[in-house]
């Protein structure tokens, strides 16, 4: 199939905002862009003039890094645009659906709503052994509703499993010409599970969304990837902003791909692993805690006894959680993130001392 053909037929050629960085490259003095003639007397970095619409540098950096041609990928700022900009081109705003999983990460159905398209939920399936995705039940869904796009986040947030590779395949092959099938890998660095990206070249109808705000620890850098086929993430690009990516996160952004930093991610995850291993264990002993969900993810999701007061009672000792009270399925659960071997004591200490009577 073509992708193309998923696309608003309105935007399939549409060519979008030409700005003067679009429109001329080069030179030596800018007089095209009505930018100030100076820059601030602290600016290091030529901030008086706008950035490149896809900064050259960190785009083909990031593209060697997943292993993908530089036409297959769009920088964006974090996973939540491309998500916004995904909707925003392939969803006719009243008409259009999506599909999801709950629970799941709540930016897919904001930004539907945001442009007026319907939510279509296939829920997960709990197990004794946590949560599973019903891919039949999704296959089904998708064709009855006709669902434009479908978002899957693997490993889930906020359940924390990994879709297997024969389950993707098996979605992939029964929704092919019938919608756009999204896997969210923000958390792909800390699975065993093979990435999504290697599916890419039989399936056209197959993105793959990445972040540097996870593993490597740039959540305030705002970067993220959108990787697809080259004729959709030019159809992106025209719905996109036209200087999405400002100079000072780029060249932040660009650091994290040297040798020392990417041996410090590689160790980060590795400590991180370490310690979702040892919290899993010592939170399943605590009386408080009914079950700790196995998580391929840089998270744990704990079901409690009184979830709210288990928060809060955190919370006053200055330790934040996340109670996951907006999801249904989850009232009784909160979701907490792997810190510091220090953090992760400390709160281990806090909980190993938890009021007897709070959790009778």
């Amino acid at each position: 199939m073509n992708v193309l053909e998923l696309v608003r037929p309105d935007l399939r050629g549409f060519g979008g905002y030409l700005s003067a960085r679009k429109q001329n490259s080069g030179g030596a003095i800018w007089l095209n862009a009505n930018e100030a003639a100076r820059s601030q007397p602290f600016d290091t970095q030529q901030l008086n003039r706008y950035p490149e619409p896809q900064p050259q540098a960190l785009a083909r950096t990031l593209a060697d890094y997943y292993g993908v041609d530089p036409a297959h990928l769009l920088l964006g700022r974090g996973s939540d645009e491309a998500i916004d900009l995904i909707i925003r081109a392939l969803c006719i705003p009243g008409s259009d659906r999506i599909l999801i999983q709950s629970p799941t990460f709540g930016m897919y159905a904001v930004c539907a709503r945001l442009h007026a398209c319907a939510v279509i939920d296939s829920p997960l399936q709990e197990t004794a052994a946590g949560f599973v995705w019903d891919i039949s039940g999704m296959i089904a869904t998708a064709r009855r509703e006709q669902c434009k796009v479908l978002f899957l986040c693997s490993p889930a947030n906020p359940t924390g499993q990994s879709l297997p590779r024969a389950d993707l395949e098996r979605l992939l092959d029964g929704l092919a010409g019938q919608c756009l099938v999204v896997v969210d890998e923000a958390y792909g660095e800390y699975s065993a599970q093979p990435s999504a990206l290697a599916l890419l070249p039989r399936h056209p109808h197959l993105a793959v969304l990445k972040t540097l705000s996870k593993a490597h620890a740039l959540a305030g850098a705002r970067i993220g990837a959108v990787i697809a086929a080259p004729e959709l993430i030019a159809v992106l690009k025209t719905c996109q902003a036209p200087y999405p990516i400002p100079k000072p996160s780029a060249a932040l952004a660009l650091q994290a791909f040297s040798e020392t930093a990417l041996a410090a991610t590689r160790a980060g995850i590795v400590q991180c692993l370490q310690e979702r291993s040892r919290l899993q264990k010592r939170l399943d002993a605590l009386p408080m805690i009914t079950q700790v969900f196995a998580s391929d993810a840089n998270f744990l999701l704990v079901r409690c006894t009184d979830a709210e007061t288990l928060a809060a009672t955190l919370l006053g000792e200055g330790i934040v959680v996340r109670a996951m009270r907006q999801y249904p399925a989850l009232q009784d659960c909160v979701r907490i993130s792997i810190g510091t071997p220090d953090e992760n004591a400390r709160l281990l200490t806090l909980l190993e001392n938890y009021p007897g009577d709070a959790h009778a």
